[in-house]
């Protein structure tokens, strides 16, 4: 390998390796784990058991959509934020949510 400019290289102590794909995640635990590098480039490789997990990540919310959702629906910040979770960032579903509650 080295004659072709090839290098490994193990990387020592790696605990977990997870690989985030769209709703769910790839966890490895307890991986081998090596680089191997070649002209510039580096190239992980990962071994191990792999279990998949389902992701469930709360949308992020702008403090912007919270002062509007607030504002719109006469409501408090804490109101707003968590009617806005509910309807995963939609403004106008988190309006119409606080108003029907009244």
């Amino acid at each position: 390998m080295q004659r072709m400019g090839m290098e490994l290289e193990p990387i020592e102590g790696a605990k977990e390796v997870v690989i985030k794909l769209e709703g769910r995640s790839l966890v490895i635990k307890e991986p081998q784990v090596s680089v191997v590098k070649m002209a510039g480039h580096a190239i992980y490789q990962v071994v191990g058991e792999a279990v998949e997990v389902m992701s469930h990540e709360e949308p992020v919310i702008p403090d912007e959509d919270v002062q509007l959702v607030a504002s719109q629906a006469g409501v408090s910040f804490e109101e707003a934020r968590n009617a806005l979770k509910e309807s995963e960032g939609d403004l106008a579903r988190a309006i119409l949510l606080l108003k029907t509650r009244r």
